[in-house]
């Protein structure tokens, strides 16, 4: 079931996210409907307090991003209650979009490599080295589960220059091809 994507302003994007219970009976099915909801907006990630739920759950299909960045074939990924560490490294700005905030990029400064600790549905715990744009999808999906998104990571002046646009997306102002959950309703 495709779910709605709740927009910057909204006061779980800012909360920060529960651990999940490896032993809800509706994990599987809500994985499976954040899977749905990423493809219908076209995203290669999607946490958990995107679509209303303050929990530490992500899920990521980076492929539709391989061609330009090799690192992210075939990584469909199911995060629970993720960890990242900060590796080495200098961070790097590149563009980053948010389901979030749409109809907005902005460049985000990032470190390329980390090391990101999870478990998957089974409980089964993971550690993985990850790099280059597939560290950024995480990095960026992890970001949420902390109550940050990514206009966090410019500069005042930036965010003062977007904020007109960045109004229009907490008063639901915005013209989006998925459907989703403004902060504050429209004044008739």
């Amino acid at each position: 079931m495709k779910l709605p994507v709740y927009l910057y302003g909204h006061p779980v994007l800012r909360a920060e996210a529960a651990d999940v219970d490896l032993n809800d009976p509706t994990l599987p099915k809500l994985v499976d409907d954040m899977f749905e909801t990423m493809y219908a907006s076209e995203g290669v990630g999607l946490a958990a307090p995107q679509i209303g739920k303050s929990i530490r759950l992500v899920v990521i299909d980076a492929s539709p991003v391989a061609d330009a960045f090799p690192e992210c074939e075939g990584r469909k990924l199911v995060l629970i209650n993720p960890e990242v560490e900060v590796l080495d490294g200098d961070p790097i700005s590149r563009s980053e979009g948010c389901l979030s905030l749409p109809g907005l990029s902005d460049d985000v400064k990032r470190v390329e490599h980390i090391r990101l600790t999870w478990d998957d549905l089974d409980g089964n715990e993971h550690s993985e080295e990850m790099s280059g744009f597939l560290a950024r999808i995480v990095q960026h999906e992890c970001d949420h589960l902390d109550g940050h998104v990514y206009i966090d990571h410019v500069s005042a002046i930036r965010r003062q220059l977007l904020r007109s646009k960045l109004n229009n997306i907490v008063e639901g102002r915005i013209r989006c091809d998925y459907p989703v959950k403004a902060a504050a309703r429209r004044k008739k």
